[in-house]
């Protein structure tokens, strides 16, 4: 499963924004390093379910025609400035970040925390200030580890930069950096791997950092933010969010209170609710900012970090390329998220190992002709795979 970190300094809105995604049971509190554990949950990708255009009546697998596909969540400690050095939660929270595919930052531009994450009067700091460092800080710790390793790396390869990028490959494992990653890195800042100087390992590591772990800024509490905030972080296509009204809307709809698909424009109360007083002020607030932002944010900040930045599709497999379902007649019974350029053959592998070693051909569902197994898969692509595996 597609794994996601959110990051970000303490106090900026991180549990919210990762309570508001998965609805897991975390601490919220106004003050720096309430989030000491990583913590981790589900979340869903949004897409446009194929059933409808398909004509598939009795698909129980959307709702509404939207289809939600689940993601794995990361909530990590606050990082503040020095982390790669051990300071406050520093290397823990680095080392939950590695693993990850990619991240969310989730940055205070109400501009009312300051780069500890200690409450100050609100427009006091520039937000453009928390963006960089999170780059920074993981780039530093990324580079004091090749550091470490590189000079007996370079006397492995014996001259041959190929075989150390392979050796140095080995050593990033656990970052999820590959051959390909460090040899585009190398090429990008024109350094001689073999005489590599400190400053250029912490260039090398600050691309490796970019192209390893797509990102995106998530402009948080936005509500309470200046135009003036706003604009600076849309200039680097931040998303403006609103986690704590995503919250107050998913939680209302749990109970059964109002109808809200995480990702609309608005929400709607059911017939015969009844709202507090409370809860009604809140929701007319979130109703507001909603209005003005055209929604929350917060699915908007996933669903671009998923298939924008990392780049990924989605594929739904069937058995039946007639009525679309599975062999016990379940309508589009699964959403494969893919790596864009995939393959039918890539599918079937993903489907069952078996399936894939035994891939004979695939089936193009809308078109019903045969397709080739090098074909590159399209998002929204419903496949029936044809394989010798029983």
């Amino acid at each position: 499963m597609l794994l996601l970190a959110i990051a970000g300094k303490p106090n900026c809105g991180k549990s919210t924004f990762f309570k508001s995604l998965t609805l897991a049971n975390v601490e919220i509190a106004n003050y720096p390093f309430t989030t000491i554990d990583a913590n981790k949950g589900i979340a869903y990708v949004r897409s446009l379910c194929p059933c409808k255009e398909l004509g598939l009546e009795n698909c129980n697998s959307c709702v509404d025609g939207a289809r939600f596909t689940p993601i794995e969540l990361l909530d990590v400690a606050g990082l503040v400035p020095g982390a790669h050095l051990g300071r406050g939660l520093g290397n823990q929270f680095l080392d939950n970040l590695r693993e990850a595919d990619g991240i969310i930052q989730v940055v205070d531009v109400s501009g009312s925390t300051d780069a500890e994450g200690n409450s100050i009067d609100v427009g006091t700091r520039d937000p453009r200030e928390d963006v960089e460092f999170v780059r920074y800080e993981f780039a530093m710790w990324m580079a004091g580890i090749v550091d470490k390793y590189l000079t007996k790396l370079v006397r492995r390869a014996q001259g041959k930069e190929t075989v150390l990028i392979d050796l140095l490959a080995g050593a990033l494992a656990g970052f999820r950096i590959n051959a390909i990653q460090i040899r585009e890195a190398v090429d990008e800042i024109d350094i001689d791997l073999m005489k590599a100087s400190p400053r250029d390992i912490e260039r090398l590591c600050e691309v490796l950092f970019r192209i390893s772990k797509p990102m995106i800024i998530a402009a948080n509490k936005a509500d309470q933010a200046s135009d003036a905030n706003l604009s600076l972080l849309k200039k680097l296509d931040a998303v403006p969010t609103i986690a704590v009204g995503e919250l107050i809307l998913k939680s209302t709809a749990q109970a059964n209170i109002l109808r809200y698909l995480p990702g609309d424009g608005k929400f709607m109360p059911i017939e015969g609710a009844k709202l507090s007083a409370q809860q009604l002020k809140a929701l007319t607030t979130v109703a507001k900012s909603m209005k003005k932002f055209g929604g929350t944010g917060v699915q908007e900040v996933l669903n671009n970090l998923v298939f924008k930045e990392i780049g990924m599709i989605i594929v739904y497999p069937v058995e039946d390329d007639n009525k679309c379902c599975n062999a016990k007649g379940v309508v589009l019974p699964d959403a494969f998220l893919m790596p864009r350029g995939s393959t039918p053959k890539d599918l079937a592998f993903r489907v069952h190992t078996d399936i894939g070693n035994g891939f004979l051909y695939a089936i193009d569902v809308r078109t019903k002709m045969r397709i080739k197994d090098d074909i590159l898969l399209k998002s929204g692509d419903v496949i029936r795979i044809v394989s010798a595996a029983k």
